[in-house]
């Protein structure tokens, strides 16, 4: 009789199935308040705080879903590996900010008329507090980990739920988007296209950032990866338009 050897199991998503459903309901509602709070109703001071608050309670989510550090990449095991790739990919974003602001007809792309009055301590506020705590982090923490392990990700790379999380990452920046005519290269070349248009075509820009992060984030196996990425490209991008501002 031959032996028939059992084939290893990979590891579920979450020891917890039958709590998906109400974990992504919970998720994407705490996501829909916190995106109507934070553009239309708190001050720009609470905008780290409102990050932080809704961090922690996706994680707390997660946890209660079932759903392992691994499968949201918060595993201590891969933190070296994460933070490798995360500094390739913010070594990659720095080389071609610097071929942009190297060849003048890119300068235009750093346009952003929010930097007129940009003096050093609120520049330090939004590079180094509220773009790491405020976007990054829960950015992160909600679209390359929470809601693709509750979608079926697990600890593979799986089309759908990484597309549905980044489609998600899409639908995030509707608000945000409303708010492109203040740069000054987005005016430039969309000027008198409807504002409904260049909304939709930025929606869908994020969305495929949101495959590009995810990406590093499987790769490099944790969410120190994108993070580091998602920051140089935020940022890298407010210091670099901040730079040629005072260059005049």
């Amino acid at each position: 009789m031959p032996l028939v050897r059992n084939r290893p199991t990979l590891p579920t998503v979450t020891n917890r199935p039958g709590r998906r459903v109400p974990a992504t309901v919970a998720v994407l509602t705490l996501l829909v308040s916190a995106t109507v709070l934070v553009n239309l109703v708190l001050p720009g001071w609470a905008y780290p705080v409102c990050g932080l608050v809704v961090t922690g309670a996706l994680v707390a989510v997660a946890r209660w879903s079932g759903l392992r550090a691994g499968c949201i990449g918060l595993d201590p095991r891969h933190l070296r590996r994460a933070a490798f790739f995360g500094l390739v990919g913010l070594a990659a974003i720095a080389v071609a900010f610097g071929v942009a602001v190297a060849v003048p007809a890119l300068r235009d792309l750093f346009g952003n008329g929010r930097l007129d009055t940009l003096g050093i301590g609120t520049l330090l506020w939004v590079t180094l507090i509220r773009i790491p705590l405020g976007t990054v982090l829960m950015e992160e923490i909600a679209f390359r980990g929470v809601l693709p392990a509750l979608l079926g990700a697990g600890d593979r790379w799986r089309w759908r739920p990484v597309l549905g999380a980044a489609a998600l990452f899409g639908l995030w920046h509707a608000l945000p988007s409303l708010a492109l005519v203040e740069n000054a290269a987005i005016d430039s070349a969309f000027g008198g296209v409807p504002i409904l248009v260049v909304s939709v075509l930025a929606m869908l820009g994020a969305a495929l950032a949101g495959v590009a992060l995810h990406w590093w984030r499987h790769t490099g196996r944790g969410l120190l990866a994108p993070m580091l990425v998602h920051l140089a490209t935020n940022s890298g991008g407010v210091l670099v338009a901040w730079w040629l501002l005072i260059q005049g």
